[in-house]
């Protein structure tokens, strides 16, 4: 009796400078095992965590990205200055996220393979990373024991969701979504288990409005070593929840989304879509389980084989809110963040789901964060849940 064949092969490799890549196949000859990417990365590129020499000839030993604690609002700001040189949208025959072209002289691309169907990789320019060596230990900056400072230690990986620069997550198949769930999952089962990581998070940044470096379709994995500021708000008011009335904060919102039904914008079997209650962006929705679970590595096979039609769906939604004055679909600029629970702290009290939102609030036309929000972090919403979730509503008709 033979094996059955596996729905993703992963397979583990090494890049010139040391950082790790992962190939997730779901192709023939790939996932069987029969061939097996291109593993070896040809670029005359130094390791690293080599010692860094000085114009005067010095050795030094690297030193990595460090954070330090904001004594007034008790969040961690990392500071990774070499970010500042980071590659920022090349043209489409220096995009470092395609695949090697066959044939061709050296170039920097981060891919050896001459295609591939999903890749993980560490990121060149991480905001978080633990050097060897390095003790992840609290200093006082300038001799100061007022700001804290710390080895922003952590990781920060690339995913690519497709070989195609041309494509976006919302154009792949059903299959190959799949894939990319399996991706998401691996990953925050393997950077949980790092030293030190408190949260991993998993997030999509979409469209030159957001920011986006580069539009090979992609997005990106954070394994923070503390709690974010959104995540410890959302822990705080969970258990501020669970003290009064004994229940899951987040399994609450979901069943009086369900009741109300009028910010449903889509369901299925496992998974629903809403635009929350108090959304902020001029288009805001969220999409969670049914069944209570707290991260991605819990869902079951069914659950994730539903993830992948549904997010689709979602997503192929979303490119249609806006049209422009001929009729014509405008693609819509997003972030796509997958909250989870953190590592160890309030698994119980916190829910995965997606928060997916655009700064867009017309066509051509941004919501820009003014004093109210920037300054004082008071949001004014442009809109109202409700038109949101009406507009959504339509074009699933």
């Amino acid at each position: 009796m033979t094996s059955p064949v596996p729905r993703v092969r992963r397979t583990s490799t090494t890049l010139a400078d040391g950082r790790e890549l992962l190939y997730f196949d779901d192709t023939e000859p790939y996932v069987s095992g029969v061939a097996t990417r291109r593993l070896d990365d040809p670029r005359p590129l130094p390791d690293r965590f080599a010692p860094v020499v000085d114009p005067d000839g010095a050795s030094h030993p690297i030193t990595g990205p460090e954070m330090r604690y904001d004594v007034l609002t008790g969040e961690w700001v990392p500071m990774a200055a070499h970010r500042m040189n980071r590659t920022f949208l090349p043209p489409a025959d220096a995009n470092p996220l395609a695949p090697a072209k066959p044939g061709a002289a050296y170039s920097d691309g981060e891919i050896p393979a001459e295609d591939y169907d999903v890749v993980v990789f560490e990121n060149r320019f991480p905001s978080l990373m633990t050097v060897p060596g390095v003790a992840d230990e609290v200093s006082g900056l300038n001799g100061e024991e007022l700001y804290p400072v710390r080895p922003a230690v952590g990781r920060c990986e690339v995913i690519c969701f497709s070989s195609d620069s041309t494509a976006s997550l919302a154009s792949v198949s059903p299959g190959r979504m799949r894939t990319v769930i399996e991706a998401w999952a691996d990953r925050t089962t393997a950077l949980s288990a790092l030293d030190g990581v408190e949260q991993v998070f998993c997030f999509e940044n979409r469209g030159k409005e957001i920011g986006v470096t580069l539009h090979h379709p992609h997005g990106q994995i954070y394994a923070y070593p503390y709690l974010t500021p959104r995540t410890a708000t959302m822990l705080r008011q969970a258990r501020a929840h669970r003290e009064r009335t004994g229940r899951n904060l987040l399994r609450d919102v979901l069943d009086a989304e369900l009741r109300a039904g009028v910010r449903i914008v889509l369901e299925s079997t496992h998974w629903v879509a809403y635009v929350p209650a108090a959304a902020r962006w001029p288009v805001e929705v969220h999409l969670a389980p049914r069944r209570d679970v707290p991260d991605l590595p819990a869902l079951t096979d069914d659950e994730r084989d539903d993830l992948a039609t549904t997010y689709l769906a979602l997503l192929q939604r979303l490119d249609t809110f806006f049209v422009t004055a001929d009729g014509d679909p405008v693609p819509l600029p997003y972030i796509a963040a997958w909250h989870q629970a953190p590592v160890r702290e309030g698994r119980d009290d916190l829910r995965l789901h997606l928060q997916l939102f655009s700064v867009l609030r017309a066509p051509g036309r941004l919501k820009y964060l003014a004093g109210s929000e920037s300054a004082m972090g008071a949001w004014i919403s442009d809109t109202t849940p409700e038109r949101i979730a009406a507009r959504l509503q339509e074009l699933g008709r």
